[in-house]
């Protein structure tokens, strides 16, 4: 089996934005600290519409979250869009933000760029991190703008240094590419880390990754180890085929095929190529499981179907000597046929051979399905 590794992620992340809203938050007088229950949702609608109407700036916002959120209200976007705005323009930064957010997204508004670079300006310079993230992204990008990766480095800086860890891996990725400041692979452990230490998956997955080819780090497996774990237990795809891979290779762990197979199950399910191949391998093989062929024959044929020219190697042999599936060369032909198309010679060969024991018309046949194929790739 390929002692093949994910790398590290080089993708900077999207725009803060909320699928749903922050909720509201109420100042609290000495009296309300020693309340035992909280406000029932209409009777603080009313408390905080009859302030934001008084021209409080932070309960217009809180305001227009309740409507955005429905909470004590029927939910209302034109009505949530209308008290951001007047919030905004008294200078309350998380409205400022969330127009942003508004424009950016086109959330009952027409898309503007421009407009959304205006409002995550306002309340980046007053210091909210998520819109100095924002705008790190925008100019990171180039998404509505001209794209500028030494003002995206800046807004990132000054989020990261707020302890925001979307913004501290952004960082780390920009050092590790050298964009908008020189490549410096000391310095991008430094921000995955502290994002990593803060549970954020892909910084996680990334400090493996240098870990593992000593990048900024002296070499270290076990470390590795620790952080694709990390990343893996929240489900990071990539950090679990990886973890599969070093528990089946025996690196930085002793080797177990139990953990490998856990592991690459996992990514398998999430619609991980490369796991459901080298899962297809151990069950075709019965390394560290009971050999079973049509679990085999499942796992190839998921990954033969996105385009994965190892796995329709393999899923041609299957057909070919009848492994989990009756014999089949017109299917065993036409995986072959695939994978030879990719540039696999040991696939191109069992292809040439299997068209001698083939009639004209099943090899017609399978090489209009070979044509007809497009890959289901998993996204």
């Amino acid at each position: 089996m390929k002692t093949k590794f994910y790398v590290a992620v080089t993708i900077l992340i999207l725009i803060v934005s909320a699928g749903t809203w922050a909720q509201p938050t109420v100042a609290q007088t000495p009296a309300d600290q020693n309340q035992t229950a909280a406000p029932e949702p209409s009777s603080l609608f009313k408390q905080t519409h009859k302030k934001a109407l008084s021209g409080d700036a932070r309960s217009q916002y809180n305001l227009g979250v309740m409507y955005a959120d429905g909470a004590g209200t029927p939910q209302d976007s034109n009505e949530a869009i209308k008290w951001f705005t007047r919030s905004a323009e008294q200078g309350q930064a998380e409205a400022q933000f969330f127009m942003g957010v508004i424009y950016f997204e086109g959330r009952g508004v027409p898309q503007d760029y421009n407009e959304a670079f205006n409002w995550y300006t306002v309340a980046a310079e007053q210091g909210l991190a998520e819109a100095q993230l924002s705008l790190g992204v925008m100019y990171g990008t180039g998404e509505g703008m001209t794209q500028d990766y030494k003002k995206a480095f800046k807004w990132y800086a000054k989020a990261a240094d707020q302890g925001l860890a979307e913004a501290q891996y952004n960082l780390g990725v920009m050092y590790s590419k050298g964009q908008g400041v020189p490549e410096d692979d000391k310095e991008a452990v430094k921000w995955y880390t502290k994002a990593a230490k803060q549970g954020y998956a892909d910084a996680q997955f990334n400090l493996g990754v240098m870990y593992l080819e000593g990048r900024g780090v002296p070499e270290d497996d076990t470390e590795a180890v620790k952080w694709y774990t990390k990343a893996a237990k929240q489900g990071y795809v990539m950090a679990q085929f990886n973890l599969g891979l070093m528990y089946y290779n025996g690196i930085g762990v002793q080797p177990n095929d139990k953990e490998a197979l856990s592991w690459y199950t996992k990514a398998a399910e999430q619609g991980d190529v490369l796991a459901q191949h080298n899962l297809g391998v151990m069950y075709a093989t019965g390394e560290g499981v009971t050999q079973d062929y049509n679990e085999a024959l499942k796992w190839y044929t998921k990954a033969a179907e996105q385009g994965y020219a190892a796995a329709q190697h393999n899923l041609g042999k299957m057909y070919w000597n009848g492994h989990g599936v009756p014999e089949d060369f017109v299917q065993s032909y036409k995986w072959l046929n695939l994978a030879a198309a990719q540039g696999n010679e040991t696939a191109k060969e069992g292809r040439d051979a299997l068209r001698t024991l083939m009639t004209l018309s099943q090899i017609a046949e399978a090489q209009r399905m070979s044509s007809e194929f497009r890959p289901n790739i998993k996204k």
